[in-house]
């Protein structure tokens, strides 16, 4: 199922969290000016990933392949299976890190990437559900910083450095530590 576009939907680049407990949900949403389909290639294909996000990232794409990231200036490791395949509109996959200094209990999270075409742009909204509250905390800004970074790459212009974009956005996000 495809999701239609929310003429409510913020023009903010701000992500927002919900905490549910110990867990918390990310959502951010973003218009790219760009077809649905070059957003789709931004963020299933492992040579465009690799670039904004950071990554080594392999995809068996389709509904129950496998995804393995390591990504970030972390280097965080994380597989799971594809929950949802549906090009170019929905991508959800399990979030699985074993647990490591920065994680102590690791995470078990599920990330949804939903495009809606609008015109000549695109609509994105990237959720993550069920991180640790902590990690939902520090992942917020960096997020932001990812979503910036794939911006410039649809956009053809340097990419921003991920740690002075970081520190740029830190402030946004006053709950971050």
């Amino acid at each position: 199922m495809t999701r239609k576009p929310d003429d409510e939907m913020p023009t903010t680049a701000l992500g927002k969290m919900c905490a549910e407990g110990d867990h918390a949900t990310l959502v951010f949403n973003r218009i790219y000016p760009h077809a649905i389909n070059l957003v789709w290639d931004a963020i299933t294909d492992p040579e465009q990933v690799k670039s904004w996000f950071m990554s080594s990232f392999k995809i068996d794409a389709r509904p129950g392949g496998t995804v393995d990231l390591v990504s970030g200036p972390a280097q965080f490791h994380s597989v799971g299976r594809i929950l949802a395949w549906e090009p170019p509109c929905i991508f959800e996959y399990e979030w699985k890190v074993a647990p490591r200094t920065e994680l102590p209990i690791g995470e078990d999270a599920v990330v949804r990437w939903e495009l809606v075409a609008s015109g000549a742009s695109t609509v994105v909204t990237v959720t993550y559900r069920r991180l640790t509250k902590q990690t939902a905390l520090g992942f917020t800004p960096g997020l932001h910083t990812f979503l910036d970074r794939l911006a410039a790459q649809l956009d053809r212009k340097p990419l921003p450095d991920w740690m002075s974009r970081f520190g740029e956005v830190q402030r946004l996000y006053p709950g971050w530590k």
